[in-house]
């Protein structure tokens, strides 16, 4: 099954579940939906920062400092966290992310909106990433992020979500 055809709930301004859809028609349509971002440090406490393979279906090509996906129908937020961070990583094993923040992203027309749930997470073991999802990889300190967020083009999601992320963390 390719992406297009993974089945997603579909949900409504207050994530409550509407309907389910195939993920093409979700982003075809604009229509609600979830999706995970899950920060991964390693044991030196640096970011697992990539770049996302060309032939992703939505922001294809940019760098992120999220690994994460959309959450499949039935499946709930945590359980999303924890198989798409160990999917995109390459791990088995790993810890149970820690959800931090959740808001509704806008896509402005690209794919429609959906609730993001933002979660931290900690990879002491070597990671391989998954050659479909993940084009380029580092662990970054936090300085060395920040010096990027203006020369490198993010994934505008994953922005908001690592905005999010530092006022939690400073609120």
């Amino acid at each position: 099954m390719n992406a297009a055809d993974e089945v997603l709930d579909v949900v409504d301004e207050n994530d409550r579940v509407i309907g389910q859809a195939p993920r093409g028609e979700v982003y075809a349509r604009g229509l609600i939906h979830r999706c995970t971002f899950i920060q991964v440090r390693d044991a030196r406490n640096r970011i697992f920062v990539h770049r996302r393979t060309p032939t992703k279906l939505v922001f294809p090509s940019l760098y992120d400092m999220f690994v994460g996906g959309v959450v499949g129908a039935g499946e709930s937020y945590d359980d999303a966290a924890l198989r798409e961070a160990q999917e995109e990583l390459g791990v088995s094993g790993l810890a149970r992310p820690k959800q931090v923040t959740k808001f509704l992203y806008d896509s402005e027309g690209v794919a429609g909106k959906w609730w993001s749930a933002v979660y931290e997470v900690r990879c002491d073991q070597p990671v391989r990433p998954q050659a479909e999802e993940v084009a380029w990889h580092a662990f970054l300190t936090e300085e060395e992020l920040m010096a990027r967020l203006s020369e490198w083009e993010w994934v505008p999601d994953g922005r908001a979500a690592y905005e999010r992320l530092l006022a939690h963390r400073t609120g």
